[in-house]
């Protein structure tokens, strides 16, 4: 059975198809008008209404206009028009900012998951939907298309429902259906959905992805949020294998990947195979890709933003991006200071449902700084008046073009310094100092500013064991105090012995700062790590120190009792050759016990001509390049 024409559906339903004005003058004065979100929503239907209340000015009083998220222009948000409308906003957008922070306008901030349930428990009562909808199927089905969010309620708790029908909104499988029985009004009329593309600065956000691709795993079911920062991580997934994808949002990015191949939904928990979100923003081309896919579902936001939905997925992965973040792991994502910028929105549906998922991690990025670089984003403490849209608890990894910093389950001293090890390196002399006083850190902490503390990213690299254990190697940062504190506790007296010719029972605070914060410039300190889910054990540790004089280095290494034996210190000492070497060095000197005949034959392995010379049960050995 073929769908119904235009000219059948008038025919059919004649009630339906009032004119304009007949349909607005139905609206009451003091009436609740819900207008549909995003992309999705009426164009021609609020242009027609502002029109009217302009050619009618008494006939809408004091209207109160909902919506989520206002893509499009936004009229009614006109201190003109204030005497006929109100608008009240769930999520702050570019055309309604002013407005909210001038008091013409209102925000309710609330989960997103949450919206569908106060329409249909009637606590937020709609006397009029405006919505926009494909046209009918063969079954007479209309659809929602790019928008079912909040807007399948919206439609099922109003009095009225008035319907753009735009044979430009795709056909989407899932919730976004209502019979033409639903709609009270149509007005027909085809206009190009409205496009949402992101900015922003593209080398940072490439920066930023290939830093969170780093935190995803084959087979993980991803959510992720808009602006340039999502958008580029999806860009750096591409070589990933059967993710799966339970979102909010559904971006070009997602349909890309599913083109791959690196998005197939095989290894879901949950609505296996299927892509699940519930609106879409993007470009015609996404809207045309959208239709009738039989891979994707677009489900109501009380469905995809619903924590325990969320958390039946195995292995979730929440990728947000916020405005601010402070060295405690407060974010707000929704305003600076007392300025409402945007919503809570579904950004914490999602992160906590990843933390209660099996396997669940929930990323934040950012990028660590704005106004060119006039104003750091990692801050101290939120200024008074943000809202604290992630708590301390909330957020496992915090991203910026500077590195990942890692908060679960630490305390508010290691949060700062992880923090500050990822912010611009302009403000981390500032931030240290911020810390110090408001008593954060150590008051003594210390810290090397400039281009000597600037942690060297390119010289990491990855080794595996004669065992077979996968192990990074890379330079010591001074979030690692506590890695250190852990290692040389574990070391066994002759471990310590042999390394520092004595059996020291402490290492303080102020002795592990000596390898902890470091200048590159003049000493290296290489860390061995075994990966362990989300951890990084230490189990060797490798240093130099440059002698001026002679422009050579002094090199020492240890490793972990239980971790001996297996290659370990031979790969710390020939990446430690090969950086040095980098740096123009001449080569190496150690002392080394004369009993300790194991790390004498890993120098011999390194393949350099060595002199000895002994005195008091000690080689002094000299290692020229």
């Amino acid at each position: 059975m073929a769908a119904l024409t235009l000219a059948e559906l008038q025919r059919a339903y004649p009630e339906k198809f009032a004119g304009e004005e007949q349909i607005f003058a139905q609206i009451p004065r003091g009436a609740r008008l819900f207008i549909a979100s995003a992309c999705g929503e009426p164009q021609y239907l609020v242009r027609a209404l502002v029109n009217y209340v302009q050619t009618h000015p008494k006939a809408i009083y004091d209207a109160e206009v909902l919506q989520i998220w206002t893509l499009g222009l936004a009229p009614y948000a006109d201190s003109k028009l204030q005497r006929h409308f109100r608008h009240n906003s769930f999520f702050i957008g570019q055309h309604t900012r002013g407005a909210v922070n001038e008091g013409l306008a209102d925000y309710t901030p609330i989960f997103l998951s949450q919206v569908p349930g106060l329409f249909r428990q009637g606590r937020v009562p709609i006397d009029v939907a405006f919505i926009q909808t494909s046209y009918p199927d063969a079954h007479g089905y209309v659809n929602l298309g790019v928008s079912v969010d909040i807007v399948k309620a919206a439609a099922e708790a109003a009095d009225l429902v008035v319907a753009q029908m735009n044979r430009f909104m795709p056909r989407i499988q899932g919730d976004g259906f209502l019979s033409l029985g639903d709609l009270d009004f149509i007005v027909p009329r085809d206009e190009p959905l409205l496009e949402y593309l992101p900015g922003g600065d593209e080398e940072t956000g490439q920066k930023i992805g290939a830093y969170v691709a780093r935190l995803v795993r084959d087979g993980d079911t991803l959510q992720v949020g808009y602006g340039n920062l999502p958008n580029q991580v999806l860009k750096q997934l591409g070589r990933k294998k059967n993710l799966g994808v339970h979102t909010e949002l559904l971006t070009p990015g997602i349909l890309e990947l599913m083109k791959t191949g690196a998005v197939d939904g095989s290894r879901k928990t949950r609505n296996r195979g299927k892509v699940v979100a519930t609106f879409s923003l993007g470009d015609a081309q996404t809207y045309s890709g959208l239709d009738d896919h039989p891979a994707v579902e677009f489900r109501t936001a009380d469905y995809t933003n619903n924590a325990l939905i969320i958390a039946q997925h195995d292995n979730f992965v929440a990728i947000n991006g916020a405005l601010q973040i402070d060295l405690t792991g407060q974010a707000t994502a929704e305003s600076l200071g007392s300025q409402f910028y945007s919503g809570i929105g579904g950004q914490a549906d999602f992160m906590r449902g990843a933390l209660l998922a099996k396997g669940g991690r929930s990323i934040l990025t950012l990028e660590s700084s704005a106004e060119e670089e006039t104003v750091s984003r990692i801050v101290p403490f939120l200024p008074e008046g943000s809202g604290v849209t992630l708590n301390r608890g909330d957020v496992h990894y915090v991203v910026t073009e500077y590195g990942i910093a890692y908060l679960h389950g630490k305390n508010i001293r290691e949060r700062a310094l992880e923090l500050i090890a990822v912010a611009h390196p302009k403000f981390r002399g500032w931030l240290i100092e911020e810390a110090k006083r408001r008593r954060l850190i150590y008051a003594d902490q210390a810290f090397i500013s400039g281009q000597g503390g600037e942690y060297p990213e390119g010289l990491e690299r990855y080794q595996a064991t004669r065992q077979g254990a996968k192990l990074l190697l890379r330079p010591v940062k001074m979030s690692d105090e506590p890695k250190l504190k852990s290692f040389f506790y574990s070391l066994s007296d002759e471990s310590l012995r042999r390394r520092f010719f004595s059996v020291r029972k402490d290492m303080p605070h102020r002795r592990l700062q000596e390898f902890a914060v470091i200048d590159y410039s003049q000493e290296m300190v290489l860390l061995a790590l075994q990966l362990q889910e989300e951890q990084e054990i230490l189990v060797g540790l490798a240093q130099y120190a440059l002698n001026e004089d002679s422009y050579t280095a002094e090199v020492a290494v240890v490793v972990r009792d239980d971790w001996q034996n297996q290659g370990i210190a031979t790969a710390l000492l020939r990446h430690l050759t090969l950086l040095a070497k980098k740096r123009g060095l001449l080569g190496f000197s150690a002392e080394v016990l004369l009993e300790n005949r194991a790390m004498i034959q890993v120098f011999e392995k390194l393949g350099l001509p060595i002199r000895r010379r002994m005195q008091n049960g000690v080689y002094a050995l000299t290692m020229p390049f």
